[in-house]
């Protein structure tokens, strides 16, 4: 499914969940808190699916074994001189990792195999299908970060709309000539505070999910990074 794809189909399911929710299985007093409880709600249930969609798609990136041990059998059959196996090895870890150092081996292999090639060359041509495939996997382990740092932000802006909606509501009712009236200014306030509280929970999970997944990111990609350059320091050995 594609991305713009996957995003509409959430949003208009969130919607629709938050509106059950608000109609069917909220207390009063949050409904009290006025239609934008709604969208609150369903920037929630959307902060919540990319949590757990981020932590699958990481899962998967690391592959379907220990990444110390896989990267110590590749190494140990380059050094042997078997690359037939090391790409083997790949294949059955699989992930990111797994990915990018099997897109060198191939690359290599073929270059090995052709064999008009200087050492250097070969090594430069390996290094860059590398880089290539780095390019084509970062993206793929950085998706949906955007999203959840922008529904932060969008959160906070509503829950400060909504108390600001709940705030005039409260002032109107005690502009009135007369005694003010008690339950539109408890109304007011009710849905003030709503918003806030709302807002800021879905602010919370937002920048806190973006900020462990940015770190997350950031040091698979350095582990890749220097698995990479471990594997062609140990194929120019073999030159």
């Amino acid at each position: 499914m594609k991305q713009s794809v996957f995003i509409t189909v959430l949003l208009v399911v969130a919607f629709a969940v938050s509106y059950v929710i608000f109609e069917f299985m909220l207390p009063q007093y949050i409904k009290d808190g006025g239609p934008l409880v709604v969208a609150l709600i369903a920037l929630t249930i959307m902060v919540t699916t990319f949590i757990f969609e981020r932590i699958f798609s990481l899962r998967k990136a690391q592959g379907t074994g220990s990444l110390a041990l896989f990267l110590r059998d590749v190494q140990q059959e380059i050094n042997r001189g078997n690359i037939d196996a090391a790409i083997a090895a790949c294949d059955k870890q699989r992930g990111s990792c797994a990915n990018i150092i099997r897109t060198g081996l191939e690359r290599y292999k073929v270059l090995n195999d052709e064999g008009n090639m200087e050492a250097r060359d070969v090594l430069e041509k390996v290094q860059h299908s590398i880089e290539e495939a780095m390019m084509l996997e970062v993206p793929l382990l950085e998706k949906n970060l955007i999203a959840l740092s922008t529904i932060a932000s969008i959160a906070t802006m509503v829950g400060l709309l909504g108390t600001t909606i709940g705030m005039i509501r409260a002032f109107r009712a005690l502009a009135q000539t007369g005694a003010p009236d008690a339950v539109q200014l408890s109304i007011g306030i009710s849905e003030a505070l709503i918003n806030t509280a709302g807002g800021l929970i879905a602010a919370i999970l937002g920048i806190v999910a973006y900020n462990f997944f940015t770190t997350k990111v950031d040091n698979f990609t350095y582990m890749i990074d220097e698995a990479s350059y471990s594997i062609v320091q140990a194929l120019a050995l073999k030159r």
